[in-house]
Formats: structure tokens, sequence, C-alpha cells
């Protein structure tokens, strides 16, 4: 009896003894979640909007290790995308982003970026001169400040298949070409493709006049009737130019879409056509509501570091600002993006357009 009571109380004592340990390791997984939970919620994020290719998963995580941060990024595919995530309503939601010299004047004017403080992106003395010379590019100033730092630029060729092609094409009339009927690819934004348009007709770009817009539409209306597809990415533009048997592109995204055709086994030339071509310079902005303005400045000058901007160029096949141009010498048929006479007059025209209605009705 005695010795029953002996082995009770021992198995009772070992029990105390489990259930103390089970309770001592329960608190210090608890303390170890919200060790960690601390440890998350402490961590800086910088929330990036940008354009795919401009941050690429390796050089994020770079960066990420660099600043001790986490980075989210969002990737738009066009610039009315960009617009309405960089609203009054949305703009909180991102800190820092890219977008082209005319659409950055068009954020300025709107109040949702803030002027940036140069001295804290110190790699913007590795810059080309005439990237330097912040005053002498039309759209990132204001009032002597400085909105926006440039990042990379191409202009937007016409790219064609080799074998459909006896003799390069020379002009943007090719596009409307009946013979390439149904292998034209063009890209889905409506206010570069009334640029296009005017600028095939021999009228300006930007700043169309009221009496020559009907003119421009039946012009755009023909094209549609050309084209076999609008596409918004790069990405998308290369497989329908394998899968249809595309012969000629005009191409948004210059020499990165060129660059990316060639690599998947395409035959294929680029050129710029005689009428000119329009070209974009994008931008690195900083939100006016940014939860960390010196974070956001951080990435903009990692962007500018020689490494990282010859990686864009190497693996997009665009020019940066700290190298040397490797895009084209035909500077003088550059036509640089600007503000249009008025954009949401071209987005409802392109809307129409674009959905099938007929020139009857313009």
């Amino acid at each position: 009896m005695i010795f029953s009571q002996g082995i009770f109380s021992y198995l009772l004592f070992i029990s105390l003894v489990l259930r103390f340990l089970m309770f001592l390791r329960l608190l210090l997984l608890l303390a170890f979640v919200q060790s960690a939970a601390s440890l998350a919620c402490a961590t800086e994020v910088l929330r990036v909007l940008t354009w795919t290719g401009y941050a690429d998963r390796d050089l994020v995580t770079e960066f990420e290790k660099q600043y001790s941060v986490r980075v989210e990024v969002t990737f738009v595919s066009s610039d009315d995308a960009l617009r309405e995530k960089i609203s009054a309503k949305s703009g909180a939601d991102f800190d820092v982003f890219a977008a082209n010299t005319a659409e950055i004047q068009y954020y300025i004017g709107q109040g949702l970026v803030m002027p940036l403080r140069l001295s804290n992106i110190p790699n913007t003395t590795l810059q080309l001169p005439r990237f330097r010379d912040t005053s002498a590019i039309p759209g990132i100033t204001k009032s002597g400040k400085v909105y926006a730092i440039p990042y990379a630029y191409s202009e937007m060729g016409l790219i064609y298949d080799r074998k459909q092609f006896l003799q390069a094409p020379v002009s943007l009339s090719a596009l409307w070409d009946p013979k390439y009927r149904g292998r034209v690819l063009m890209f889905k934004g409506g206010s570069h493709n009334f640029s296009i348009a005017s600028l095939e007709m021999g009228g300006k770009p930007f700043q169309i006049e009221g009496k020559n817009f009907k003119e421009v539409i039946q012009r755009l209306i023909a094209l549609r009737r050309n084209v076999l597809s609008f596409y918004t990415l790069p990405e998308e533009s290369v497989e329908l130019f394998h899968r249809h048997g595309i012969a000629l592109m005009f191409a948004n995204y210059g020499r990165q879409q060129w660059k990316l055709l060639s690599d998947s086994g395409a035959d294929v030339g680029y050129l710029i056509p005689q009428e000119g071509t329009l070209a974009w310079l994008d931008c690195w902005a900083i939100t006016k509501n940014t939860k960390n303005q010196r974070l956001a400045e951080n990435w903009i000058n990692y962007m500018l570091d020689k490494k990282v901007s010859g990686e864009l160029s190497r693996r997009q096949g665009l020019s940066n600002t700290v190298d040397a141009d490797i895009v084209s010498n035909a500077s003088d048929k550059i036509i640089w993006l600007e503000p249009v006479e008025d954009d949401e007059r071209r987005a409802a025209l392109w809307a129409r357009i674009i959905s099938g209605d007929v020139p009857e009705k313009f």
C-alpha cells in the first residue's frame, strides 16, 4: 500500500512537471509570435508603382537587404491606369512611382507629387549632363523646384517581320496598308494613337485643332479595321506577334519590345519612320502623401546606381540616364511626349472608335 502511494505521488509529480513544461512552452511560443509580429510591424515598407522591367525581383531584393525594409511593387500597363492609382483618392496607397514627363506635368498640376530634396539623391551627379540640367527638361520642374528625376527613355518605333517585308517600311502609313490587314498590332492607348494618326497625316501630334479632329477620327477608324489587336503589355505583344504571324507593330515600349522579340527567336527589324516618332522619358516621382519620403528618396537614388541602371539597359534594351545613349542617332526625328490638347476628349472618342462605331456616327 505504501509502495502504491509512492508510485502515485511520483506519477502525480511527473504529470505536474509535464504540465508546467507545456505551459512554459506555450508562453515562449506566444512571446515569439508577439515578438515576430512586433518586428513585422516595425519593418518599413516602401510602396512602388511602376512599369514592367523597372523593378525586377532580384534588384528589389537587393534594395530590401541594403535598407532592411520591405518593398511592395505594383505594375501598371497604361498611363490611364497610372492616373487612376495616383489620384487624389488613391494616391496615398503609394510612395514612389514612374511616369513620363508629359504625365509628370499633370501630377504636378494636380498637386499629387512633392518637390524632391536632391541632396538626398546623390546619384543624380552620375547622370549624363543633359539629364542633370533639370531646368532644361520640360515637365519636371515648377517654380524652381524639381519634382521628378529622369530614369529611362526610348522612342516608339516600328517593328517589322523581315520575312514579310522585301524592304523595310519607311513610313507610318504602312500601318494602314491593306496588304497587311489582320497582321498589324497597335498599342491600346488612345492618346498615343491620336498623335500617331495626326503625325502620319502631316499634322501636329499633341495639339490637334478642333477642325481637324473629324479627319483624324476617320483615319483611326481605318487603322482599327487594319489592325488585328491592340495590346497593353510588351509581353502580350510578343505572344500575339508569334501566334498570329504579325507583319508590323507600333512599338509603344520601343526597343524593349524589339529585344523581347529578338530574344524569343523572331527575325525582326526596328526603325524610325520618316515622319518622326514619339518618344518618352520616364522619371521617378514621390507622391504627396508618401508615408516614408526618405525611403522613397533612397529608392530613386538606388535606381540611379550605375549597376542598377546598367541592368535596366542590358535586360530591357532601354536607354538609361547614367550611361551613354544606346537607343539611336535619329535625334532629329524624335518627338518627346507633351501634354495633349484635351486628353479627356481623346479618351472618350477612342473608347467609341475601338468599340466599333462607324464613321457616320462622328
